[in-house]
């Protein structure tokens, strides 16, 4: 079994809420569903954990309000490799709407000095040497340019880390440049990347080849209820999971897909085995609040509705 890690660089609070549909401009009561620590990266980790996989993890922690975060570390018997940093850990704010998407409002949080940030890179390609696989997950902090981000990442992979990057905005657009060996953008990040419109499959496969062909060795599209396309040497697959009849809250549903993926990684399973369990696991998802398998018979029978393409290979 690989060692793996998560690096979560901008921690977070999630207030989880649902309510029928937002009215702007107006008081708004919204049934909460949790407040819980996370961050990208944790919340993978909290996936492979219900899934019995031994995971570190690593990041920045505000020092204000850490309670929560080392509390969970232990409870899960995650290994904390989380530098703290003066200042709070932020809230973010995710509202799921019947009929919509999610609404995410992130707040500002701890700020990231010049020294706090060598000793993260130094510490990080220290401790990395003893893992196989680092999942690099979310947003970048404040502080934290997306050039530094770049070089640190491209040293990762430069070590014989597997890299895999999950994020968005200039934390994705810095770390492609530094050619992870697995990447999982959405359509939406897909597009922005490329600067046009993707309409149909075949136009977001053209682009994923593109940043296949920049030297990224897996290249993973979510579609959302269209499923997912993975781009590799062994081919191009497309898995397309059930409807999901109770949609609680699709917060943590990439995550969820993305410690799917690692766990079929780490067991050297064949890709199309792999993207099927990574869209179980992601499918199940978003019938809860909170991030993590409470029903592993639920997840198996989810899996076995899930529809597989090979679309080249």
């Amino acid at each position: 079994m690989a060692k793996i890690a998560t690096v979560t660089l901008n921690t977070a609070y999630d207030l989880v809420g649902r309510l029928a549909k937002i009215e702007l401009g107006e008081v708004n009561t919204v049934e909460t569903l949790g407040l819980f620590p996370a961050g990208k990266g944790i919340n993978v980790a909290k996936v492979l954990h219900d899934l019995n996989v031994d995971v570190a993890v690593s990041g920045f922690l505000g020092e204000d309000n850490q309670g929560d975060f080392s509390q969970m570390f232990q409870r899960l018997r995650l290994e904390d490799k989380f530098q703290r940093v003066p200042g709070k850990t932020r809230i973010n704010v995710k509202i799921t709407e019947t009929e919509a998407d999610v609404t995410d409002l992130n707040f500002l949080g701890y700020q990231i000095d010049d020294s706090a940030w060598t000793k993260f890179v130094q510490d990080s390609l220290n401790w990395s040497k003893a893992f196989e696989i680092v999942a690099v997950c979310g947003s970048l902090p404040r502080g934290v340019t997306p050039e530094q981000f770049t070089q640190w990442l491209s040293r990762l992979a430069q070590s014989g880390v597997k890299v895999v990057l999950d994020s968005s905005n200039a934390a994705l657009t810095a770390g492609l440049k530094a050619n992870p060996w697995l990447v999982k953008p959405n359509h939406r990040e897909l597009e922005a990347w490329i600067g046009k419109p993707l309409n149909g499959l075949a136009e977001i496969v053209a682009a994923a080849k593109q940043l296949q062909a920049q030297g990224i060795a897996n290249v993973i599209i979510s579609m959302g209820a269209e499923g997912s396309i993975w781009l590799s040497d062994d081919g191009v697959v497309q898995a397309r999971p059930p409807k999901c009849q109770n949609v609680v809250s699709t917060v943590g549903a990439g995550d969820s897909m993305v410690a799917g993926l690692i766990y079929g990684i780490s067991r050297q399973w064949p890709q199309q085995q792999t993207l099927a369990f990574a869209s179980a696991v992601s499918a199940f998802a978003v019938s809860q609040s909170n991030v993590g398998i409470s029903d592993h018979t639920l997840v198996n029978q989810i899996l076995q509705q899930v529809e597989i393409n090979v679309l080249e290979g």
